[in-house]
Order: structure tokens, then sequence, then C-alpha cells
């Protein structure tokens, strides 16, 4: 196992993991919303010290690029690309939608459909087969689709609970435990690259510009 800092600052929590010789040090803050500015460089400061890494030491670095909050996606996103670019490392994007279906490392739950919440009874979703591959891409859908999806046989899942109906069968997984395994899967298959936000859908700013 390499030595590497995976951060997620695109939801309302903050996750961390580092690894360092092969132990993994995690750390996860439950509610970040509007903070993560504030509270990025602290948690990886504090984590950093307890797993005895230096960002040096680091071999890559992991940022969730989206989907979810337009503001922690681009605060996480900038603060690796300072890392990579400061110690000439490689970056590895991971999607939100890899922290749920990574949950575990070996699934046996069959095709999976990964939420995040996008506000207004809305939600964005990709969809994973038991192999990791993605077989439904990233989307915006609404509540009636999740469902209908479901009753395809989607598992559907999310790292925390979402305003779904009663008619939602909802799986709630560890966003952390994810977070480690999506890194660990995805840096062994090579996929690192430019850690580009993953913007589903564009920003409520942008769709009220111009009165649209």
């Amino acid at each position: 196992m390499k030595n590497f800092l995976a951060i997620d600052t695109s939801c309302e929590y903050f996750t961390a993991v580092a690894a360092k010789d092969g132990e993994i040090f995690t750390s996860f803050l439950a509610d970040c919303a509007m903070k993560h500015s504030v509270s990025l460089l602290p948690a990886i400061d504090e984590l950093l010290q307890r797993a005895n890494l230096r960002l040096e030491d680091c071999d890559f670095f992991a940022a969730v690029v989206g989907a979810g909050s337009f503001t922690g996606i681009r605060i996480g996103i900038s603060a690796i690309k300072g890392f990579c670019s400061a110690l000439g490392k490689p970056a590895l994007p991971v999607t939100s939608f890899d922290v749920a279906a990574y949950n575990t490392m070996s699934r046996t739950d069959g095709k999976l459909l990964c939420l995040v919440d996008a506000g207004h009874d809305a939600y964005y979703a990709c969809g994973y087969g038991e192999q990791g591959e993605i077989v439904y891409p990233p989307a915006y859908i609404t509540e009636a689709e999740a469902l209908a999806l479901q009753a395809d046989g989607y598992t559907l899942c999310a790292t925390s609970d979402l305003p779904l109906g009663s008619k939602a069968e909802l799986k709630i997984v560890d966003p952390v435990v994810g977070l480690q395994n999506a890194t660990l899967a995805l840096s062994k298959r090579g996929a690192f690259g430019e850690l580009d936000a993953l913007y589903i859908r564009k920003s409520s700013a942008e769709l009220n510009q111009g009165g649209k």
C-alpha cells in the first residue's frame, strides 16, 4: 500500500483518510456545512500528526470531485491541487458516488444506485454493477425516477439519510470506509488524472442568472 492523503469536502461532513506504511488513519467531522474552508487545513494537520506522515512522504493525493456542494468541491480540489503542484505528486479523482459504491471492497448486493441530495426533491445519481463498473452514468434525477430504478433492481444507497418517500429502501453506508476503499481501489487501477469538478447540474446562481 502506498502512502496517501485523501479528502472529501463534497457534502455536509468532512472526511479524510491517510495511509502510512500500510496503516490507515481517519478523520471525520459530522457537521462541516459552510465551514470546510475553516476546518480543512487544521483537520488535515491533526490527521497527519497522528499518522506521523509528512505531505512530502505521500505518493499521491486524492480528492472527492463531486457530485455535491459546489463550494465544498472547489475547496477540496483547490487544496489537493496545491499539494500536488507543490510536491510534484499525482492526483487521484474520486467521486462521491465512488465513496458510496466502494463501502465494501467485495459486494454481493447486485446493482447499486448511489445518491447525493441535490435539493428540491431531486438527486444526483450514479449506478454501479457488481464489479464496480458504472452501469448508469451520473445524472440528475427525481424521486420518482429513483424509485423506478429501485423497482428495476437497483439498491439505493447514500452516505447520509435522504428525504426519500416511504416507498424507498435506502441503504446508509459509512463515508469514511467508503473513501478509504474507493481510494485504494482506484489507485490500484491507476485511475490518476486531473481533478475536474463533477458538476452534473448548474449551480443555483448559474440557473438564476439572467432570470433563467
